[in-house]
């Protein structure tokens, strides 16, 4: 049963974006190794965090980044909601507690990390008042 929800989990938080968000850390490395692409994780609190709300409505869900991201970035999200009714299942919330032991010890949100395809860290930004032009341009200047 919990695998099922788990499942579940995943195929709603990749229709909630409007583009397909991974939740699952090792099948995203796995993808970025055979589409040789960044790894975006992002750090959120989709219900209570204002600039997180900004960052998916003025960034993520921007046609410009939905047609770059598909071709050059696998997506990666680490959702931390607060309200019960948004609760994750009990396997997703630690998933994501262990994504933000490793990549956001200090707990920003929103936290933007990009990693290489191993699950190296590159570089990170939080929200920032810009073009999805501009943010895409930002996230590839780290190497």
């Amino acid at each position: 049963m919990k695998k099922l929800m788990f499942a579940m989990m995943v195929l709603i938080s990749a229709f909630g974006f409007g583009q397909e968000w991974n939740t699952d850390f090792e099948m995203a490395k796995k993808r970025a190794q055979e589409k040789n692409q960044k790894i975006i994780l992002v750090f959120s609190g989709s219900d209570w965090c204002a600039p997180c709300m900004k960052l998916e409505r003025e960034i993520w869900n921007s046609e410009t980044f939905k047609d770059y991201s598909k071709e050059n970035f696998t997506l990666l999200k680490a959702d931390f909601p607060k309200r019960k009714k948004n609760a994750l299942n009990e396997d997703l919330q630690e998933h994501n507690n262990l994504l933000a032991e490793r990549y956001n010890k200090n707990g920003f949100f929103p936290l933007v990390v990009v990693l290489d395809k191993e699950g190296k860290p590159l570089g990170q930004v939080g929200y920032e008042k810009t073009t999805p032009k501009e943010y895409i341009k930002l996230i590839n200047s780290f190497h």
